[in-house]
């Protein structure tokens, strides 16, 4: 590694420094919910002669920094070292050696608004089909009532919600696959984090009618986790709902407070991560 005039490798601390006075500025520049959605898990690896070496946790976050702030971060290394002409976006060493999936223990938060609403920004289109009842019986009961209305063609994108519009995209072209497993939608009331669930669940249907998909409220959850508990059949239970591809929770909050349920949800949670299976899961507060 150099220094900024080519001789002698700067120590660790100063490096950091510079990142730190680049991350900064980014950060102004950008706004606090931008900054923390898109750039916050950027790893500056090596400044090596022209070249600043920064790396992501995913393929897709790769891309997406790449194509969207690559300039700029040019440009903002220049003013931390004059000899960089280019930046090199790669995927961290963890996540390439499962170049499809995160950790099971992995999680991707994603806060957005004013999702629903004009904002005088276009609809963007997406290439899927439109909704279909073709999987709702082999879903059964485990599925709540969809809304043929909140489909991704109906969804109103802008600056605030992009990014939950693209991993709610990806999850539903690949679910189990894109790497966002499990996907936590946050945000206040009215939102939009409804309307991509169901758009989630209807492009799922559509594009992959084979693969069994519980869309459903957590009180709905609660209620047959009761249901389940009074019955004595909790193991039917168990086994219903951990045979699905894709596990969809809306209002996840409802939770809070009510522990055997929690629990019960957990264990559920696990059993179809570790199963390769989609977790989608909505809030109106972080996880945090």
């Amino acid at each position: 590694m150099k220094s900024e005039t080519g001789n002698l490798p700067p120590d660790a601390g100063k490096l950091a420094a510079h990142w730190a006075r680049l991350r900064a500025r980014l950060r102004d520049e950008v706004g606090e919910t931008e900054y923390r959605n898109w750039l916050r898990q950027m790893v500056l690896q090596t400044v090596e002669g022209e070249i600043a070496l920064i790396t992501l946790p995913s393929r897709f976050l790769r891309d997406w920094v790449r194509d969207h702030y690559g300039d700029r971060l040019r440009i903002l290394a220049q003013a931390e070292w004059p000899q960089v002409k280019r930046m090199d976006f790669r995927v961290s060493t963890a996540a390439q050696a499962t170049p499809d999936t995160v950790p099971a223990d992995a999680q991707q938060e994603v806060e957005f608004s004013m999702a629903g609403e004009p904002s005088g920004v276009p609809a963007a289109r997406s290439s899927f089909a439109s909704p279909t009842r073709q999987a709702e019986a082999r879903d059964g009961d485990w599925m709540a009532p969809l809304d043929q209305r909140l489909t991704f063609d109906s969804f109103v994108v802008g600056k605030p919600n992009e990014f939950a519009h693209a991993c709610a995209r990806r999850v539903a072209e690949r679910p189990a696959m894109a790497g966002f497993n499990p996907l936590f939608l946050y945000g206040g009331v009215g939102l939009g984090k409804t309307h991509l669930m169901h758009a989630i669940a209807w492009a799922i249907r559509a594009n992959h009618p084979e693969r069994p998909v519980a869309y459903m409220s957590a009180e709905k959850f609660m209620y047959r986790f009761i249901g389940a508990l009074r019955g004595g059949n909790t193991m039917e239970f168990k086994a219903q709902l951990r045979s699905v591809d894709v596990l969809m929770i809306d209002d996840l909050q409802f939770l809070i407070g009510k522990d055997n349920t929690q629990e019960e949800f957990f264990h559920t949670f696990n059993a179809l991560v570790d199963a390769g299976k989609q977790i989608v899961v909505s809030a109106d507060k972080s996880p945090n």
